[in-house]
């Protein structure tokens, strides 16, 4: 499987991409120093195989690398950072 998480800025979301397909996005709008995440998805012939898990730590690891903080809306990556403690600095105040 050869997946790519990539930001498509243009579209305010992250996408997963999965031998040239985009199965799943993270949409995301931009509040000041922080990133609102209110709605994630993965293609519902596509679930229940980690997807969403890869797509979110791939748009976290983003996020890091720019300097930015996390507002999780979406219960998923607000279940991502409930297990994955490690990205916590990420959350907004």
């Amino acid at each position: 499987m050869d997946a790519e998480v990539r930001n498509a800025t243009d579209r305010s979301r992250y996408e997963l991409v999965l031998d040239g397909e985009v199965v799943g996005v993270a949409d995301y709008h931009r509040a000041g120093d922080a990133l609102i995440f209110p709605h994630t998805v993965i293609e519902s012939d596509r679930r229940g195989q980690g997807l969403g898990e890869i797509l979110v730590r791939g748009a976290l690891d983003d996020v890091r690398s720019r300097g930015d903080k996390v507002v999780p809306q979406c219960w998923f990556v607000r279940d991502f950072f409930h297990a994955n403690p490690e990205y916590s600095d990420l959350l907004a105040a």
